[in-house]
């Protein structure tokens, strides 16, 4: 079995893991900048740092993983998608939290909640009685 063989395979995955993200080739801007870092003379001179850019969600990657180009692309199409499965987690995470909150204010509350919460009310008007103007009879 050849080396190409299991590269197929993980470019397969990865194509299918974009269609599923919905993201398309046209939805992304690719550039190849020059390198920065260590790597000496020889990585100066050659734009193999790859710039993705996702537009409809304005995703920003950079990757400079390794001296190819072609596994730089890989490499960047692949932390796109982290990305975006870490936002699209985040929505539901802040969906799930919302409707958590709302089913603890919509919970009865304990005797003892219910006590306490009046017993505060009580007290703070009381305090409020207290700040009444002085009249002049007194």
């Amino acid at each position: 079995m050849s080396a190409a063989v299991p590269e197929r395979k993980k470019q397969d995955a990865l194509a299918e893991r974009m269609r599923r993200l919905g993201v398309t080739e046209s939805d992304l801007i690719e550039k190849f900048v020059l390198g920065s870092g260590r790597g000496g003379q020889k990585l100066n001179k050659t734009a193999s740092c790859v710039y993705l850019r996702h537009v409809p969600t304005g995703i920003e990657v950079k990757c400079q993983r390794e001296r190819s180009r072609e596994a730089n692309r890989f490499f960047a199409r692949r932390e796109l998608c982290d990305r975006m499965e870490e936002r699209l987690a985040g929505e539901v995470q802040a969906r799930r939290e919302a409707a958590e909150r709302i089913r603890r204010q919509k919970r009865r509350r304990t005797r003892r909640q219910k006590a306490r919460m009046l017993e505060q009310k009580r007290r703070r008007g009381e305090k409020k009685a207290r700040r009444a103007p002085v009249s002049e009879s007194e």
